[in-house]
């Protein structure tokens, strides 16, 4: 559909201007000038404007700046020099010494001042263009290097500087890089009739993966960022708007454009006879739009593109054939298949299980597993301390380091290992329950507790011995989950290594295929059929995105986690109370509603939870209605 048919969505709220135009600016032309250079300072100075964009004062000097997040005394120094230089050149040093204050105004030509004040930096010398502050709501709000003078030639985003400056050229991304990527997926997406005119996360970087060289992932080795990071330029560059939460990005009016442009040369170079492909490739590089790929061909490009195009239908047609067809044709798929033979079972151990604490014992795991020839990874779990991963082979590629990242689909077994020392601790600040809380929402089918009993050494805890037996027995008979005891360390790694071989003859020879919970919108799995593996499985970056413990929350989250502060108040009971009132408000709103005080006592007790189906009963609802209704303090 057309640029000025695109439909945008959000609310369009007008940003005010920065009150320190002189910083933004400088802060501005040093980023840019080490962006140019490729240093990472840029990165730095990013952070400086975001901040200072963020401030709703005028600043009075560049001292004052150091109580901003990520101004330094560096940042800070360079401002300072600059200030000074800025006095001198403008003639201001004698006015500033006196304590006038100086207002230039940028829109009309007339100094003003006022006696008995210091200069503050919320002025710009008389005919410089004010600095623009990024809103991603605002298609007309665009950086002064995109707009054109009368002579059509481009203008420098620098204000006030001389005739000499090169003038930045216009923001096009790199081929295969993740800019070019995310934009060129968009474009194609909002070509498709019937687009909702947006894409989530995960769904944007599954489907521009393979036109990107980069992960979007999994950062390279020695960096920290992975080809995501370049959304945040297209959103500063205004060519790309995230909005919601759940965050959807789309194109604007701009990024549509560019788009257009990137996908018709790139159809050229697809489209173009042999002869002429390396002066097209040529052309197009001259244009701006990108460097052409000699490592890959044409031919394997269309294989691509069409396959992306038809991976719907094929998702459908082999959901048909796999095990579980209720299962699968039921979710909603997210790129192509995983067919048996193209991906292998990894264990996945949490670092925090390597490092810290008792580095001999946490040592003597890893030794253990690599003695046995389970293969592992280390990394940051957000939930669990292991579980196993279905990673597709990927084949080195001519030319580059490292074989690209393969997918990751996270099996539905999850392990969280305690020793007797640490259920202990765990019990007595709350850990418990909130960490089975949180096994039960990750998504994963089969949570599975391994318990370290340790010999004699939960005689000498804080909690007696039968409490911590009793806890054992209610995490495998209540909550539903698996409990393995074992001994010590040593057994620890044999149950791994006998659960990693155990899963890979039970996934050897099955389709997988991704599905998305973030797209399907539900709570996880919990009344699928226990009795054979699914083959639909999340995304590992999903997964684990999904189960960070302090991201933002809805209330729907918060009110969860409130309910469960009340003592007998667990998970299921919390969820079952949820099911009828999503949000505090929708409860109180429901006592409202009640005749007498005794109705809303007793207005819980009827709720039904867990497998047996039991009611909540008088005493919790009652505890649950002189919480959020007792006007005062409790007694």
């Amino acid at each position: 559909m057309p640029a000025s048919e695109s439909v945008r969505w959000g609310r369009k709220r007008a940003l005010p201007a920065c009150p320190n135009p002189l910083f933004l600016k400088w802060l501005t032309e040093l980023r840019d000038e080490a962006k140019e250079k490729g240093l990472k300072i840029q990165y730095t100075y990013q952070k400086a404007i975001s901040s200072l964009n963020k401030y709703p004062l005028p600043l009075q000097n560049a001292k004052e700046a150091k109580i901003l997040q990520n101004f330094g005394d560096g940042i800070c120094k360079l401002l300072d020099e600059k200030l000074q230089r800025y006095y001198r050149e403008n003639g201001e040093e004698q006015g500033r010494e006196r304590g006038d204050i100086i207002y230039i105004n940028t829109h009309k030509d007339h100094v003003s001042s006022a006696p008995g004040q210091t200069a503050p930096i919320h002025s710009l010398p008389c005919g410089a263009p004010p600095p623009v502050r990024p809103n991603n709501n605002n298609n007309n709000n665009l950086a002064p290097s995109r707009k054109k003078n009368a002579a059509g030639d481009q203008a420098s985003d620098r204000g006030g500087g001389g005739g000499g400056r090169k003038k930045k050229r216009e923001y096009i991304p790199q081929k295969r890089s993740g800019g070019y990527a995310v934009l060129l997926t968009l474009y194609r997406h909002a070509q498709i009739p019937g687009s909702k005119g947006y894409m989530f996360k995960l769904e944007l970087q599954t489907e521009a993966q393979h036109l990107c060289d980069k992960s979007f992932t999994a950062p390279d080795l020695g960096s920290k960022y992975t080809a995501w990071a370049s959304v945040s330029t297209l959103i500063q560059k205004n060519l790309v708007i995230k909005t919601h939460n759940p965050a959807r990005y789309s194109l604007t009016d701009e990024g549509l454009a560019l788009g257009e442009r990137l996908a018709s040369a790139d159809q050229e170079t697809k489209e173009g006879p042999e002869g002429d492909g390396e002066e097209r490739g040529s052309e197009a590089e001259e244009q701006g739009v990108g460097v052409v790929d000699l490592t890959g061909s044409d031919e394997d490009a269309e294989e691509e593109e069409e396959d992306r195009i038809h991976v719907t239908e094929r998702a459908e047609r082999v959901a048909q054939t796999a095990p579980d067809p209720s299962q699968v044709t039921s979710r909603k798929l997210v790129g192509e298949p995983l067919l048996p033979g193209s991906y292998e079972i990894i264990l996945c151990v949490d670092f925090i299980e390597t490092t810290g604490g008792s580095h001999h014992r946490k040592q003597e795991l890893v030794k253990e597993l690599q003695r046995n020839g389970v293969s592992f990874d280390i990394r940051k779990l957000n939930v669990g301390d292991f579980l196993w991963v279905a990673r597709e082979k990927m084949a080195p590629v001519p030319g580059q380091l490292r074989a690209p990242e393969g997918r990751e689909l996270v099996l539905d077994y999850i392990i969280e290992r305690k020793r007797m020392d640490d259920l202990c601790g765990s019990i007595i600040d709350g850990r418990f329950r909130e960490q089975k809380f949180r096994l039960k929402r990750c998504g994963l089918r089969r949570p599975i507790y391994l318990v370290e009993e340790c010999g004699t050494a939960a005689s000498h805890l804080s909690l007696p011995e039968t409490t911590l037996q009793q806890a054992i027995v209610n995490t495998q008979v209540v909550d539903g989950f698996f409990v393995k005891r074992v001994q010590d360390v040593r057994e620890s790694a044999a149950y791994l290594t006998v659960m990693t071989r155990y899963l890979t003859k039970l996934y050897q020879g099955r389709t997988l295929v991704c599905r998305s919970r973030e797209l399907e919108g539900d709570g996880g799995s919990e009344e699928e059929d226990r009795g054979s593996p699914s083959g639909a499985l999340i995304s590992f970056a999903e997964f684990n995105y999904s189960a960070v413990k302090n991201k933002c929350q809805t209330v729907r989250e918060v009110f969860a986690r409130q309910l469960m502060q009340i003592s007998g108040l667990s998970g299921d009971k919390a969820a079952a109370i949820l099911e009828q009132y999503s949000t505090p408000h929708s409860l109180l709103t429901a006592y409202g509603q009640c005749a007498s005080e005794a109705e809303k006592e007793k207005l819980l007790s009827s709720i039904r939870y867990g497998k047996l189906k039991r009611n909540l009963g008088p005493a919790l609802s009652r505890t649950v209605y002189q919480l959020y209704c007792t006007q005062g303090a409790l007694s």
